[in-house]
């Protein structure tokens, strides 16, 4: 099989998992934990590097809400069978970058990578999403190359695939809609919450030898909780979060 055929192939693998592989990361968290044992593990840092981890994950949060309240429907999606591209979205966010959507989900695991502290397990982690993110990219890249030809090159062309060029903004042909920009992502943004939750309390335990939270983090859950289940309820039982075209 040719390299590039197997590029292909492996990233289409990847994008009907992409949901799912990540989860795959926890192996990594537990054996970071090893580092964390009480009595003898590190300290876990201070609550400023605490607030600057969930800035960098909420900044990944923030270009993924930003995206999806603009793009139409039949693009940027949560597909998982298949590529699904209806039109090219050039303008945005797609504008600065080919990818921002996985720039949004690599500042997101950034964020949670960081909150240890572990220079080691950080690297580890990048070096990981970096493999996994290629091969999703490239795949994506060859189905919208076939579909949309000189138009996908010439956009291609003046627009990085990952790191963005604010240079080249160009104003969304939608407005903006908050309704599906919360559709889209209310579920990864109580997931984000849920994990530095748990990396909290397992980080507590095992580097101090306590099980709890403070009741800055349990607000912070419990809030991260009660959105997720009142968007899951209107999302599930009304029309509300409906916009026709997104």
């Amino acid at each position: 099989m040719a390299l590039r055929e197997e590029f292909r192939k492996s990233g289409e693998w990847l994008f009907r998992w992409r949901s799912y592989l990540p989860l795959l990361l926890i192996a990594l968290f537990l054996l970071a934990l090893g580092s964390l044992r009480h009595p003898y593990g590190r300290e876990l840092p201070a609550e400023t590097w605490e607030n600057f981890c969930l800035a960098v994950s909420f900044l990944g949060l923030g270009i993924r809400f930003y995206t999806g309240g603009y793009v139409p429907v039949g693009t940027s999606g949560r597909n998982t069978k298949g590529q699904v591209a209806d039109v090219l979205n050039t303008t945005g966010t797609y504008s600065l970058a080919r990818h921002p959507l996985y720039l949004g989900n690599f500042l997101m695991w950034l964020g949670i990578a960081l909150f240890w502290g572990m220079w080691w397990f950080t690297v580890l982690i990048i070096l990981i999403l970096w493999l996994y993110y290629e091969r999703i990219m490239f795949a994506e890249e060859e189905f919208l190359q076939e579909k949309f030809g000189e138009a996908f090159m010439e956009w291609a062309n003046k627009t990085p695939a990952f790191i963005p060029k604010f240079g080249n903004w160009r104003k969304p042909h939608l407005p903006f809609s908050w309704k599906t920009a919360i559709r889209k992502e209310y579920s990864g943004f109580f997931a984000m919450i849920a994990v530095f939750t748990v990396l909290k309390i397992t980080g507590e335990l095992c580097s101090r030898g306590r099980l709890g939270l403070d009741a800055r983090w349990a607000i912070m859950f419990g809030l991260s909780l009660t959105i997720y289940l009142g968007v899951r309820y209107l999302k599930k039982r009304t029309d509300w979060l409906k916009v026709e075209g997104r």
